[in-house]
């Protein structure tokens, strides 16, 4: 039959031309993606040249994720392969951070050997609508700042968001988990409130003298430079240093805020607050931030 018809393909040509099993070809064929052009006289699928092409496109568009539906509706032209791309590009997109999320959740369940209850709620958190996180973060703003007499803070608090960007990364989803958490927690609200109360300027006085710690980097940076160098928060370089940094400000008010700030973690919330939007953050403080305590509950008891 083949040498009576050198252009018609039987099925295990055609097979043997495209490199795919013969029961594909006849699974694409019976759901009328590649349809035979002819039968033989005892019944059997016959293709030809133009079957080849078919089903090298039926494959291209199986590789890219279409189902046999969209693929039979290209084929007959109710559809084009720009509209049927178009919608299948969307509904990656939905997987992919879908799949995202997925990964950030295992990812941080094996990182913390989470039990079943805790894998639940971080995937719980993980999944919220972008409503539902803003609800989390208002409410948490709220309890920590609000009543505040401050118009400065008061106008920053306003325009303070949280957000997940609408493609997040898996870090930025392993920090949101964390974070919200963090924020739902009654004692780190707590804590957080004393140590925002207590660098919150009272009305018609200047700012706290601690406050100046958490909003101006560079005693950070000052305080790294003489730890680097080796000096203990006990030597005469600490004591030096503070007198630079603090002149005659209230020594005790300014410990009370830097402890309150150490215990709250709040170096921890700004650099996951940072990861969770994306942005590269300074450098964890609080080994900076305990060498300074130190120093000044030395200076006290000199």
């Amino acid at each position: 039959m083949d040498d009576e018809q050198p252009d018609v393909l039987t099925i295990g040509r055609l097979a043997h031309r495209t490199g795919l099993p013969v029961r594909t070809l006849r699974f694409w064929s019976d759901e009328g993606a590649v349809r035979p052009v002819a039968r033989s006289a005892g019944g059997y699928r016959l293709y030809d040249a133009e079957s080849v092409a078919r089903v090298e496109l039926v494959r291209t568009l199986r590789e890219l994720g279409l189902g046999l539906d969209d693929v039979c509706r290209v084929l007959s032209g109710r559809t084009t392969v720009a509209e049927v791309a178009d919608a299948h590009v969307t509904a990656l997109d939905a997987q992919i951070r879908s799949l995202k999320v997925s990964r950030a959740v295992l990812s941080t369940v094996a990182k913390r050997g989470s039990t079943v209850e805790g894998t639940t709620l971080m995937n719980r958190l993980a999944r919220l609508s972008a409503a539902e996180r803003k609800q989390i973060i208002d409410e948490f703003k709220e309890e920590v700042f609000g009543g505040l007499d401050d118009p400065r803070l008061r106008d920053r608090i306003c325009t303070y968001s949280i957000e997940l960007p609408d493609d997040p990364t898996p870090e930025q989803v392993d920090a949101w988990i964390e974070l919200a958490e963090l924020v739902r927690d009654p004692g780190f609200r707590a804590r957080l409130r004393t140590w925002t109360e207590l660098n919150t300027p009272v009305p018609g006085q200047g700012r706290p003298p601690g406050a100046s710690i958490w909003w101006a980097r560079q005693i950070v940076q000052t305080v790294a430079e003489i730890r680097k160098g080796g000096g203990p928060p006990e030597g005469p370089a600490a004591a030096e240093v503070l007198s630079e940094l603090f002149g005659d400000a209230d020594r005790a008010a300014v410990l009370r805020s830097l402890e309150a700030g150490i215990e709250a973690g709040a170096e921890h919330y700004r650099r996951l607050v940072a990861r969770v939007r994306g942005q590269d953050s300074s450098p964890d403080a609080t080994e900076e931030l305990e060498w300074l305590a130190r120093a000044l509950r030395a200076a006290d008891q000199t």
